[in-house]
């Protein structure tokens, strides 16, 4: 067998800059931290926090008076934000800077009267977040089906937003549908989609006409992740999400000389590596890294964090 590891893959600098916030917030502040909800969809990386002494939670009413409380890379509403004061939490924000970019159109495009049409996955947590900011102006969509369906009072002040980890074909489909009924629709300066997402696609789409199966390393509840396989599919490709090595299955493999191996942007290349080593020792793998795109963004921690460091070093 052979594996093209596609390169980029694996963590993002906003699931990166989430991660180094909450290892540094127990260093800083100890046990118990508390999570608004995970702090990326990722299974091993949750596991790996609860059993150093993080709650992840649901309810703000689990958390409580006076602790420290870290907000995902997903980001929250402002009502969450609202009951955290009220609750006298100790907030930590370590909201993705792209998902904060959303945010912020939103509000504007609010305050100034439109319409959003936000193009995302119902219950995601970064399109609660972001819904949040404006629940009157704004209306989700999921497909082209929904924009035929959409009933819009003034076409005139209409504006669209994307949740940050949309298949980039999918989004596209959609806006090109929004432009066609729409077409003086207002969009952001720059798209929605992240860096991250659109390049670990772009690797997808690229090495996977060369392969007989696709191996994608993520959570089910990831949607970036999600989006990876999905591509894989569309050209025909067997593709496989997986959390860890102990779930592939030798009947994936029959017959397969060639294997792209990938990872989403919430999963850790721990994982990825031990599923190497499986391969190599079930198949006798070799591996050729396939560099699609460079990649050297970095997000800097929140400024509670950078606060609390410099309190304590001076």
């Amino acid at each position: 067998m052979k594996i093209l590891l596609a390169n980029p893959r694996g963590f993002c600098a906003g699931v990166n800059m989430a991660i180094e916030s909450l290892e540094l917030a127990l260093k800083l502040f100890g046990t118990p931290i508390y999570v608004y909800h995970e702090i990326v969809h990722n299974k091993y990386v949750v596991e790996h926090f609860h059993n150093q002494g993080v709650v992840f939670v649901s309810d703000l009413e689990e958390v409580p008076a006076g602790a420290v409380l870290l907000y995902s890379a997903h980001g929250v509403s402002p009502a969450i934000r609202q009951a955290a004061a009220q609750r006298k939490l100790r907030p930590v924000d370590a909201t993705c800077p792209l998902v904060t970019k959303v945010h912020l159109e939103a509000i504007r495009y609010a305050k100034a009267g439109y319409t959003i049409i936000l193009i995302g996955h119902e219950g995601h947590d970064e399109v609660i977040g972001t819904m949040g900011e404006a629940p009157e102006a704004i209306v989700l969509v999921e497909s082209p089906e929904d924009v035929a369906r959409l009933e819009v009072a003034d076409t005139a002040k209409l504006a669209y937003l994307t949740q940050t980890t949309l298949s980039v074909d999918d989004a596209t489909r959609i806006i090109n549908a929004l432009r066609a009924r729409f077409p003086q629709i207002a969009s952001p300066p720059t798209e929605d989609i992240c860096y991250a997402t659109q390049n670990r696609q772009e690797a997808v789409r690229l090495l996977a006409r060369e392969a007989d199966a696709v191996l994608v390393f993520g959570s089910q509840n990831s949607s970036n992740s999600q989006r990876l396989a999905e591509l894989a599919r569309e050209v025909n490709v067997p593709a496989y999400l997986i959390d860890s090595a102990a779930e592939i299955r030798p009947e994936w493999f029959d017959g397969s000389e060639t294997l792209v191996v990938t990872a989403g942007a919430s999963a850790p290349e721990v994982v990825v590596q031990e599923g190497i080593d499986l391969l190599r020792e079930r198949y006798g793998a070799e591996v050729e890294v396939r560099i699609v795109r460079e990649e050297n963004v970095h997000f800097q921690l929140p400024k509670e964090l950078r606060t609390a460091t410099a309190g304590a070093s001076a």
